[in-house]
């Protein structure tokens, strides 16, 4: 469903991405790992369309994000790192806004459908500035979600999360994983290893392991050991 075959991205002289490839099937949720300034929302932002390659190319559900964007981005939901929204706006307004760019049929169904979901139901009636952090990712997912995307790919979503957001963000992602194929980053292993079936491992824009969860120990020690 995901595919990323030799992505690069420079910036200027310094390299950023250095011939990723990776893939991910319907089913899998796969969580991109590497320490802060390792390439991961690089990384994230080319396979989501937001940064353009220097070189390589992504498939999105058999779509080519080059030459077919915009069937490829139909089948893929972004929640990037510092999850932009429009504070001033009412959740259900916001949702609304996100669907029509989707050109959704039956918006006003879909998006009750969307925020009960996503657990939004308790602050719905709120304006964006007025969420808790975890209540503002619960929205980011909810935007990235509403157009039934095969593909989701999120960006630290568990950042600045207390432990008990941490495991509803956590259920809310293994309820869905069935019929999606799931990429998440974070630069921390622990969070990966909670919910993931494979863990990629990225250090200095260039991947270095892509392991099963069952391989965790490895992971950990080589993690360790290439993040001195």
């Amino acid at each position: 469903m995901l595919e990323a075959k030799n992505i690069s991205k420079n910036y200027g002289s310094q390299p950023a991405v250095k011939n990723v490839s990776f893939s991910i099937q319907r089913g899998e949720i796969v969580g991109f790992l590497g320490p802060n300034g390792a390439g991961k929302s690089t990384t994230l932002k080319l396979i989501a369309g937001s940064l353009p390659m220097d070189s390589g190319s992504v498939f999105i559900s058999g779509y080519d994000l080059r030459s077919d964007v915009l069937k490829a981005k139909s089948h893929i939901g972004y929640l990037p790192e510092n999850n932009p929204l429009y504070d001033d706006m009412y959740v259900p307004e916001y949702l609304d806004y996100v669907a029509g760019l989707y050109l959704l049929d039956n918006r006003k169904e879909r998006i009750a459908e969307i925020i009960r979901q996503t657990g939004l139901q308790p602050e719905a009636h709120k304006k964006i500035e007025q969420l808790s952090k975890g209540y503002r990712q619960r929205v980011g997912l909810a935007q990235a979600l509403i157009h039934r995307p095969d593909v989701l790919v999120l960006d630290e979503p568990l950042s600045g999360l207390d432990p008990n957001q941490t495991d509803e963000i956590n259920r809310l992602l293994l309820s869905l994983h069935s019929d999606k194929a799931i990429l998440f980053s974070s630069h921390t292993l622990s969070e990966v290893a909670s919910i993931c079936t494979r863990i990629v491992l990225i250090v200095r824009g260039e991947i270095v392991a892509d392991l099963p969860r069952n391989e965790i120990e490895d992971l950990e020690v080589l993690f360790k050991e290439l993040t001195k």
